[in-house]
């Protein structure tokens, strides 16, 4: 069964939506039903607590450069469906979204220079904490997308609305120069065409191995990954 499950996922052939559904288990049990989320809420607490200076400062910084708001909040689709506001870091200019496309593209003119740094650090997520306290998020879970994208969720693809969406999964990691695999062009529809689809089966591949040991595993894969890019960002900032 297991077999199956990983050829279905890696096939080029299969889409996300015509997987098998009877082919995923793990997000039925205990751990992704209860467990999860009494971890989550003690964790983002804690957290919460530790990061509040951080949160004051970035909202100066960001106060100083643009002005109000601090706070990005945007609809998204959640657990079982249900819409939720996310919250970020404001890492754009005001009212970016009536200016462009719901796709960030690479050296997309509408980031602060506050914001540019936020995002190549993922800074700019911390405020998710906000999200995950209200039981809207998780730590680990596929992230929250569009309410345009989840609509059209088909077959095993709506399988993604049985788990908390988080601030990193599978495709987080796969995908965490999202910016220079869009390009500057057409930014959307490179999205729609050349990720969504290898994104939905990342996030399926969440939902199928969804357990306490892999999200300690995308944890600290994540951190290897954000520290990487965020030396890089740095280095480049100085020369």
């Amino acid at each position: 069964m297991r077999e199956n499950l990983e050829k279905e996922l890696e096939s080029p052939e299969i889409l996300a939506k015509d997987i098998d559904k009877e082919l995923f288990i793990n997000y039925k049990k205990i751990y992704n039903r209860v467990l999860k989320r009494i971890l989550d809420l003690i964790l983002a607490l804690v957290l919460m607590g530790i990061l509040l200076p951080i949160f004051l400062i970035v909202g100066i910084l960001i106060i100083i450069e643009t002005g109000f708001p601090v706070f990005y909040r945007a609809d998204r689709g959640g657990y079982k469906g249900k819409k939720f506001k996310i919250y970020k870091f404001r890492s754009m200019i005001k009212n970016a979204d009536k200016i462009g496309g719901g796709t960030t593209a690479l050296n997309d003119i509408r980031i602060t220079k506050v914001g540019s740094f936020l995002r190549k650090t993922k800074l700019d997520e911390i405020p998710n904490l906000i999200n995950i306290i209200k039981g809207e998020m998780s730590f680990i879970g596929p992230r929250p997308e569009l309410l345009k994208y989840i609509d059209q969720y088909e077959g095993t693809e709506k399988l993604i609305l049985e788990v908390r969406p988080g601030i990193t999964d599978f495709s987080s990691i796969e995908f965490i120069n999202l910016d220079e695999i869009v390009g500057t062009e057409n930014v959307d529809q490179r999205y729609e065409e050349l990720v969504l689809p290898k994104k939905n089966k990342l996030r399926l591949k969440y939902v199928s191995k969804i357990s306490f040991l892999t999200d300690v595993k995308i944890f600290f894969s994540t951190i290897e990954k954000v520290v990487k890019k965020a030396i890089k960002y740095i280095v480049r900032s100085d020369k």
